[in-house]
């Protein structure tokens, strides 16, 4: 994500979300210190590089409550954390605080890995975003706390509109589509109108959900995959729509060197991950010339009269359930992840954990789009077994399946479903 580096935030502002949090079983409440002299707190690169100021003025605002105590971190690329925070929770060395992915969360809280902790101690959790409440929350209960967003938006040239007669980016279904009519004819079969790659489930699931959809749902105790409905097969087929329609290149590639295509130009338009566009833009990708200048953001309409709602990636804080150091850790969080901690965040191109510092957002030009998109969202099914279905790829396989024909769409749903079902509950 490309983020603009500004100053950070002072400990003074951060010690007022301290008192908040705290007592000794990790929920917060009554401030008592535990006696922990030490407190090992695992982030990723993204925090390091971008926003160390942000984690000094944590670690001085709880060692300013608790005098002698120590602050220790370690930094991981998101390739390496699991398999090393696997291999330290089977000992007595586990971290104190540690930073998921927020789909990684499921299979952590489904074994009891995490300690649960009490959202009402920790600042704005009763207007944490949706999909990001979702993500910490397991049978009822919630074992982590949000720490920031980053979600989808449209992205397109508006040069490449402006000629094919289109001068304002759209603002529902119709101006949407009529648009990518007036581009598709202009340019010709062999470009794409719109750029999206079929097994891109992040983008597909979007339309399932907007048409009242779900990958799965719970019924009694146990949960089943529900691709196949009559909401979801809507929503899959209007996604269809759009392949057959607007996307001329190879619709069995992922979307993982999406940026890279859009740079080459041969494509107006994608709906993506909101760094996406700029980092087509960077000199290394930019094959146009001046794409800077050329692209335009905005909220992607969805087919059914509401803005698409979006998966929101980003990043929640958890603290181990072997953790020897519980309410020191809750109180790190609190004042990481707080009003003031959110504001430095923020700052660096970040989008908040709630809705309320979305307000303001959504009023500045600069970060209006973004914030609007991330108010509508949804979230993985929260099943012991969620992280099977993202390891066999079953979601890839059946956009891959529609989106090349190989397949109906009624019946790479109930193969999806079949497939889903199988693993879904699995611990």
């Amino acid at each position: 994500m490309k983020r603009k580096l500004i100053a950070a935030i002072g400990v003074a502002g951060m010690m007022i979300g301290l008192a908040a949090c705290g007592d000794s079983d990790g929920k917060g409440g009554d401030g008592k210190a535990s006696g922990a002299k030490e407190l090992t707190v695992w982030l990723t690169v993204d925090a390091q590089k971008n926003w160390p100021e942000l984690v000094k003025a944590a670690d001085d605002a709880v060692v300013a409550k608790y005098p002698g105590l120590t602050v220790k971190h370690e930094y991981y690329g998101w390739p390496d954390k699991n398999a090393k925070l696997d291999a330290v929770l089977a000992t007595d060395k586990a971290p104190d605080v540690v930073e998921m992915g927020n789909s990684e969360m499921i299979g952590y809280m489904s074994t009891g890995a995490f300690a649960e902790v009490d959202p009402s101690k920790f600042e704005n959790s009763a207007a944490w975003l949706d999909a990001l409440k979702e993500s910490v929350t397991y049978d009822g209960k919630t074992y982590g706390v949000p720490y920031y967003a980053g979600g989808r938006v449209g992205t397109w040239r508006k040069d490449i509109a402006g000629e094919a007669g289109v001068t304002a980016a759209p603002k529902t279904w119709a101006e949407y589509t009529a648009a990518l009519d007036k581009i598709q004819a202009a340019k010709g079969d062999k470009f794409s109108a719109l750029y999206q790659p079929s097994p891109d489930w992040y983008a597909a699931m979007s339309f399932v959900y907007d048409a009242g959809g779900a990958i799965a749902k719970k019924d009694g105790d146990k949960w089943k995959g529900t691709l196949s409905s009559p909401e979801s097969l809507k929503g899959l087929k209007q996604y269809k729509e759009l392949l057959d329609k607007y996307m001329h290149a190879d619709k069995t590639k992922d979307e993982s060197d999406r940026p890279v295509v859009f740079g080459q130009g041969n494509s107006a338009a994608i709906f993506a991950a909101a760094w996406e566009g700029s980092t087509a833009a960077t000199p290394e990708n930019d094959k146009v010339g001046g794409l800077t200048d050329k692209l335009e953001n905005f909220v992607q309409p969805g087919p059914n009269g509401k803005n698409l709602p979006v998966f929101l990636g980003g990043s929640d804080l958890a603290i181990p359930a072997k953790s020897k150091a519980k309410d020191v850790a809750a109180e790190w969080i609190n004042v990481f992840t707080g009003a003031q901690g959110q504001k430095g965040l923020i700052a660096k191109g970040n989008l908040p954990n709630n809705k309320t510092d979305l307000g303001p957002l959504k009023a500045d030009p600069k970060t209006q789009v973004a914030a609007t998109a991330a108010e509508s969202s949804w979230f993985v099914p929260t099943a012991s077994g969620w992280g099977q279905i993202e390891k066999a790829k079953i979601l890839q396989t059946m956009l891959r399946d529609l989106g090349t024909g190989s397949k109906s769409v009624e019946d790479a749903a109930k193969a999806a479903d079949s497939e889903i079902d199988k693993v879904i509950n699995t611990k």
